[in-house]
C-alpha cells in the first residue's frame, strides 16, 4: 500500500509543512510588527503580501490538479 500510495503522501506532507510554514511566517511577522510599533497601513501591507505568497501556492497546486486530470 505504501508504494502505491507514496506519490500522494509525499505531496500531501510537502503541502502540511508549506501550511506550517506559513503559519509561523505569520507568527513572526506578528510578533516583529506588535515589538516595532508599525501602522495599521504596515501591517496591512505585510499580510497581505505573506497571504498573497500562500494563494501562490495555492493556485499552483489547483492549477497542478486540472493538467494532471486531464492528461497533460
Amino acid at each position: 500500500m505504501l508504494q502505491e500510495n507514496y506519490e500522494q503522501i509525499e505531496a500531501l506532507a510537502l503541502n502540511l509543512a508549506l501550511l506550517g510554514l506559513f503559519f509561523l511566517m505569520g507568527f513572526a511577522i506578528h510578533d516583529v510588527l506588535k515589538k516595532n510599533n508599525v501602522p495599521m497601513l504596515g501591517r496591512a501591507v505585510a499580510y497581505l503580501v505573506l497571504a498573497l505568497g500562500a494563494a501562490g501556492f495555492v493556485a499552483k497546486g489547483i492549477i497542478q490538479f486540472f493538467y494532471e486530470t486531464s492528461g497533460v
